[in-house]
């Protein structure tokens, strides 16, 4: 398995692997409204505000992870937010999620993010060093229907303190449907 942070020539691929992952697991609309997040995520976001890592096995794309910014009005922090994350529903439960996930961690912590958040299955995303917050430890842009899912993990050798002002996400996460 190999490991990629370039999307040329791989969009429509990546966003495939979005649609058809969550068609699976949650249903054709749920598929539908990830894979237009993900083009969205793709086409509309600055170089700046994105990083998007690819797991590849044999030159096919079998998992995708896409952060994007996250900015906290007084925190002067880095923070990327995990959203979404895919593995292809044939090759679940083979490590490749938590591989792509300590990957792409790496690189964020090497690029000097200092937070990485994410909204999904605190026992998977626990695995790779994600733990439960709160609103007052760090804002969600928007209402949060599932609270507990809501976790984040700090990047640098400094336990996470809380980040201060308000929060705002990329364009394409604001939208209400998606939190």
């Amino acid at each position: 398995m190999d490991f990629s942070e370039r999307t040329e020539g791989v969009v429509d691929q990546i966003i495939d692997l979005f649609a058809a992952t969550f068609a699976a697991s949650e249903g054709a609309e749920e598929g539908a409204l990830i894979s237009n997040l993900v083009g969205k995520l793709l086409s509309n976001t600055p170089q700046a505000d994105i990083y998007v890592f690819t797991a590849h096995d044999r030159g096919e794309i079998i998992g995708g992870a896409v952060f994007s910014r996250l900015i906290y009005a007084d925190d002067p922090r880095s923070v990327f937010i995990l959203s979404p994350m895919a593995v292809a529903t044939d090759r679940h439960r083979q490590g490749i999620g938590q591989a792509l996930l300590n990957h792409a961690l790496a690189v964020l912590r090497d690029d000097g993010v200092a937070v990485a958040i994410t909204y999904g299955d605190p026992a998977f995303y626990g695995k790779v060093g994600f733990l439960p917050l709160d609103e007052d430890t760090a804002a969600a842009p928007l209402p949060l229907r599932f609270p507990v899912g809501w976790i984040g993990q700090s990047l640098t050798d400094e336990p996470l303190r809380a980040l201060k002002g308000k929060c705002t996400c990329v364009a394409a996460l604001n939208d209400p449907a998606i939190w």
